[in-house]
């Protein structure tokens, strides 16, 4: 369960990070952050409550953290343009 609060502390960290991120890059990153501490995080209290629907949930997440960056980048070539 400590690994869990660890994780969850990291993802705080990211939070602020995409509050107070200096440019978009570096929030970029730390949405990135968001999404792969999330999924560490269910993954984790899958494991400690022996639960496969947040297994599940945990997956769904990483499949929507793949697709933000590029929703993002196509974003920012559209304005470049």
């Amino acid at each position: 369960m400590w690994l869990a609060c660890l994780l969850l502390l990291t993802v705080l960290l990211g939070l602020w990070r995409v509050w107070r991120g200096p440019d978009l890059v570096n929030r970029l990153l730390a949405i990135q952050l968001l999404g792969s501490g999330g999924v560490a995080v269910l993954l984790v209290l899958s494991l400690a409550f022996s639960d496969t629907a947040l297994l599940e949930v945990a997956l769904v997440l990483a499949l929507l953290a793949a697709v933000v960056p590029a929703a993002f980048v196509h974003r920012l070539k559209r304005e470049h343009k």
